[in-house]
């Protein structure tokens, strides 16, 4: 009995410790800093002022945005960022913590994954996961697709415990998140969740799966979950199953409708992208792992060789699906990107020789790369206001500095050829470079993109609140400006000329045609936003 006490003491600190170490990695991967720069591109600022005006009327089922109903999306986002404004007030940084939260929830489920399927390797799968690129990126944006792959992530991770271990438990959270991803997208969640099981039950040639899947007390739990929202919004708003449904999923996928239109091939280097640092292994383990699936002939026997099978299809269904729509964003394949990372891991842990699974070339190459993570960290003051790389004195520094920092990668793994090796040696140069982006880039940040500063100047200029319009802005400026202004914006292409005096912002030299649009009334210049070229003028009742 001594003995056992003893030897759970060490396993149990070292368990405290990597938690601490997770919390740690977390609360600055996805916390810190979130209010740095203020909210860019159209989709947050947008996003934040629904919840905002959900928040301000008391309202928990209609999404509306000035003051109209806004159907594009579900609830789930919105409900979670109306419980972060009444904690800690409407601002920006509280619009984007829904996704920092969940971006943890996802983390902390590939934790407890692993610990049930690849004990020892837990921290390793959870820092890989959270350290990737695209998972650091969305988990700071106020958006819907962070809070639907991590939903759809523990969902899926859940399955799999039930479909090896047989627990009950574990399909009740597979629903149970189920639920939570389709109220977050859509009915995106339940359909790649049902392609890649049906896939990954008949190449394993184990078709029973799919029908213990269709658990009775599963399905309760996923209908008492998503249907009382979706009912309620269409009771109360019969245009949604047409906007929401109709529009918004089956046109959105099969037409151009909203012109977010790319090549088939646009989401392989955006997966490239989002897989930064760990890319070159993810793709040498996906090859290695296809190769195998490929030229077997035989059903694996044990979870050790379904697990890689079943993560290779949950990659790349997503991927596949979305590339054949019409529309494509970046943030579509999110759900599918945890799944390299957790291979990874899972191949570790199968083979015990990470070096001989890796080889050589493909660790100098992630080398490479994620030491060479730093050069455009220190330069993103130029690569924000250029729109490009310099060659001068700062970028040869950065340089020196980015090669040493991958010699140091290449060396330590010389030395010490695992995988907690390559995580540490990893994540260094990944907190070094979201740090200095932070702390250097985000002034940049805020000037050019964010409409956050150009509404501070408009609350220094102006004596008193007025309407608000705007002309030949971009959309990214004016779902900005309602915002950070929390007020209706007027568009005067559209015809949106208030009557009363109010503010224009234009572009630079905009004086004349904003005359013109408002004949017989006075325009007069009251200031400008240099970096973002922008005008204030000032228009009479």
């Amino acid at each position: 009995m001594k003995q056992i006490v003893n030897n759970a003491a060490p396993s149990a600190l070292r368990s405290r410790l990597d938690w601490l170490l997770l919390a740690g990695f977390c609360g600055f991967l996805f916390f810190f800093g979130l209010g740095y720069f203020g909210l860019v591109g159209a989709d947050e600022p947008r996003y934040a002022q629904v919840a905002r005006e959900m928040f301000a009327r008391h309202d928990w089922i209609t999404p509306t945005l000035g003051g109209l109903p806004w159907l594009e999306k579900p609830i789930f986002y919105y409900w979670q960022a109306i419980v972060s404004f009444s904690m800690f007030g409407v601002s920006d940084w509280a619009a984007r913590l829904p996704s920092a939260a969940d971006a943890t929830i996802l983390v902390v489920g590939v934790c407890l994954f692993f610990r049930r399927f690849c004990r020892g390797y837990e921290l390793d799968g959870a820092l890989i996961t959270a350290s990737s690129a695209a998972v650091i990126g969305f988990a700071r944006a106020a958006s819907t697709d962070m809070p639907l792959a991590a939903m759809f992530g523990v969902a899926m991770l859940a399955w799999y415990a039930w479909y090896e271990g047989g627990s009950k438990k574990h399909l009740s959270l597979f629903y149970l998140f189920l639920g939570f991803a389709t109220l977050a997208k859509g009915p995106v969640a339940p359909f790649l969740a049902g392609l890649i099981i049906l896939i990954f039950s008949v190449t394993s040639r184990n078709a029973a799966a799919i029908w213990r899947t269709l658990w009775i007390p599963g399905t309760l739990i996923f209908c008492l979950v998503t249907l009382p929202w979706y009912i309620a919004v269409q009771v109360r708003n019969p245009e949604f199953f047409r906007v929401f449904f109709i529009e918004h999923n089956l046109a959105r996928f099969g037409t151009t409708l909203y012109h977010h239109i790319q090549p088939f091939w646009y989401f392989v280097p955006v997966a490239i992208a989002s897989l930064v640092p760990w890319i070159v292994i993810e793709v040498r383990v996906l090859i290695g792992v296809a190769r195998e699936w490929w030229t077997s002939k035989r059903e694996p026997a044990t979870s050790a060789g379904t697990l890689p099978v079943f993560l290779l299809i949950w990659f790349v269904v997503p991927i596949v699906f979305f590339s054949i729509s019409k529309s494509k964003l970046p943030g579509y394949i999110l759900p599918a990107l945890p799944a390299a990372s957790l291979l990874v891991v899972a191949l570790v842990a199968r083979a015990q020789r990470p070096d001989s699974r890796f080889g050589t070339f493909a660790i100098i190459m992630h080398s490479l790369l994620a030491g060479g993570l730093l050069l455009p960290a220190l330069m993103i003051r130029y690569i924000v206001i250029q729109h490009r790389l310099p060659w001068n004195r700062a970028a040869a520094v950065s340089a020196v500095i980015a090669a040493l920092a991958a010699a140091t990668i290449v060396i330590g793994l010389k030395q010490c050829p695992n995988i907690r090796m390559l995580r540490v040696l990893t994540m260094l140069p990944v907190l070094l470079a979201v740090a200095i982006i932070l702390r250097i880039g985000a002034p940049s940040l805020d000037d050019v993109l964010s409409a956050r500063p150009v509404a501070n100047e408009i609350s220094l200029l102006a004596a008193k609140k007025l309407q608000l319009a705007v002309f030949k802005v971009s959309r990214e400026t004016a779902f900005g400006l309602a915002f950070y202004r929390d007020q209706v914006i007027f568009r005067y292409e559209l015809g949106n000329i208030p009557h009363e005096e109010h503010l224009v912002v234009a572009p630079v030299g905009s004086q004349a045609e904003v005359a013109k649009m408002v004949a017989g009334r006075r325009v007069s210049y009251i200031g400008a936003f240099a970096p973002q070229k922008l005008e204030y003028y000032w228009v009479s009742q």
